[in-house]
């Protein structure tokens, strides 16, 4: 199977598009050589040819072509005065024009491709601690609009895909795209995997998630992995491979299919906190100061659960205790555009 190219991808202030400057290039190109034709056809009994004396239709084309690209074998001359003229005042910044514009397209492209290079050389120079979402497809998208509405920054975005019209997407959306299979070390690799705080995997195929898990963890032992995956059979071979969490797409959907048989004001509550920016959001915050040595069944909004030493604990577990400084809590608060959570209130 062919492999595609690897390529990295920079966000710019306007979506580039460089067929359609070539295009347009190539189109004042053909106008130019279309002009000066004209002219030679219509001139051309001042014209004489050194083959046969007279300058035919095509004879006129050829001679515009040599005469643009400056190539100028000297066959095909103007011999009266007015012939010269036009060749002088029309013909000649024609000439110039033609030059420009295949010089020009030439620098544009050398110097596009240096910038890129630059670009590239100080991304690699800078960029930590980034997240890697590797496939931008309905559940990529959203991953990437939760993040930067909790304040992550585009510029440590990286999306990893196959499809071009999502990588564009996501360059014109403010991201660093690489072009590729999340599947494979190296583009991985180009990703700065190693680098990364995070891997997101929100792929379509669960054997494919499987890969991207392994590759991601190979290559960078210590990144979280978070991973979705459509079966809930697939999960345990998600974990066994790496991942840090997984999402169970299929069992979740379905789950909620059921329950809003019986409970469809259950699902709404559920909807309400999955999602974006509206009613009631699920938060995970540091404990402050004044939380500290109080349980947390005393604070308001709802503390769900209590994040301590990397062990998740139900509130009503036994071993929790009270508060201590280092916990994090989650918390179900009313939902802010921007996504940061609020202190919580202890109650009376």
């Amino acid at each position: 199977m062919e492999e595609r190219e690897i390529r990295v991808r920079f966000p710019t202030s306007a979506p580039a598009a460089p067929l359609l400057a070539i295009s347009r290039r190539l189109a004042l190109a053909l106008l130019i050589v279309l002009l000066n034709w004209g002219l030679v056809v219509v001139e051309h009994d001042s014209y004489t040819d050194n083959a046969d004396g007279e300058v035919s239709v095509v004879d006129a084309l050829y001679y515009t072509t040599v005469t643009l690209t400056t190539t100028g074998y000297g066959d095909i001359t103007p011999v009266t005065t007015g012939a010269r003229l036009v060749n002088a005042l029309l013909v000649t910044p024609m000439r110039l024009l033609f030059v420009v514009i295949l010089v020009g397209t030439t620098i544009q492209a050398l110097t596009e491709r240096s910038r890129q290079q630059f670009r590239l050389s100080r991304w690699r120079s800078r960029v930590q601690d980034h997240v890697v979402v590797c496939g931008y497809g309905a559940k990529g998208r959203n991953a990437v609009r939760e993040l930067l509405r909790k304040g992550h920054p585009k510029e440590r975005i990286v999306v990893v895909d196959t499809d071009q019209k999502a990588l564009a997407d996501a360059a014109e959306a403010g991201m660093v795209t690489v072009a590729g299979s999340a599947a494979r070390a190296e583009v991985l690799a180009e990703a700065l995997v190693d680098r990364a705080s995070t891997v997101i995997v929100a792929l379509d195929r669960d054997d494919s998630s499987v890969l991207v898990t392994l590759t991601a963890r190979q290559l960078a032992p210590r990144v979280t992995v978070v991973a979705a995956v459509r079966e809930a059979e697939n999960a345990d071979l998600l974990r066994q491979s790496g991942a840090t969490s997984v999402i169970v797409t299929s069992e979740t959907a379905g789950r909620l299919l059921g329950l809003a048989t019986d409970s469809p004001d259950t699902v709404d509550v559920v909807e309400d906190l999955l999602a974006f920016g509206s009613g009631l959001d699920i938060v995970e915050r540091d404990v402050i100061p004044v939380e500290v040595g109080h349980a947390p069944a005393e604070l308001v909004p709802a503390v769900l659960a209590v994040l301590r030493n990397r062990r998740r604990h139900n509130v009503d577990d036994p071993d929790l205790g009270t508060l201590r400084t280092g916990d994090r809590l989650v918390q179900v608060q009313p939902a802010r555009p921007d996504g940061a959570p609020q202190a919580g209130v202890r109650r009376p």
